[in-house]
């Protein structure tokens, strides 16, 4: 095998730049909800409770894609922080039904700012059609794959 053939061209990679670029989107996000004393973890979250009305652990864990002991271990620190509540469901006492408190509700509400001025920061560096191509494009290159991302 020629060196040439050896090499990987790092800097030309597209996970490299996705992974950077997620690194920088997230690092600016986690600084903006940590004045409000949350994680990206947590606020996701409260957004999937509190946006999405989804009460299942197990559907809150699909939906920010990460595995159902992250989402508990999360869950039980959101329940001592009193954001949320969890209580057996009145429909399946097998099944645990999540909500927010009050105070979940608020710092929900001071989060989602945060989030969407994060969200505009970037894509006003694109255009429209730039900002739909490159959603389109991630969507493309996450098809098929894994949709479970356990190190969030």
């Amino acid at each position: 095998m020629t060196d040439q053939a050896k090499r990987y061209a790092l800097h030309s990679s597209i996970g490299y730049h996705a992974t950077l670029a997620a690194r920088v989107f997230e690092r600016r996000l986690e600084d903006g909800l940590r004045r409000v004393g949350l994680t990206r973890l947590n606020w996701c979250i409260l957004l999937a409770v509190g946006e999405e009305a989804l009460t299942n652990p197990s559907d809150i864990a699909g939906f920010i894609g990460i595995d159902r002991t992250a989402t508990s271990r999360a869950l039980r620190q959101l329940e001592r922080d009193g954001l949320i509540t969890r209580a057996p469901s009145t429909n399946d006492r097998r099944r645990t039904d999540v909500a927010l408190t009050g105070e979940g509700e608020r710092c929900l509400s001071d989060a989602i700012p945060i989030g969407r001025e994060n969200n505009t920061h970037f894509t006003t560096k694109l255009s429209s059609d730039e900002h739909l191509l490159l959603v389109r494009l991630l969507a493309k290159m996450r098809s098929g794959e894994t949709e479970n991302l356990t190190n969030f």
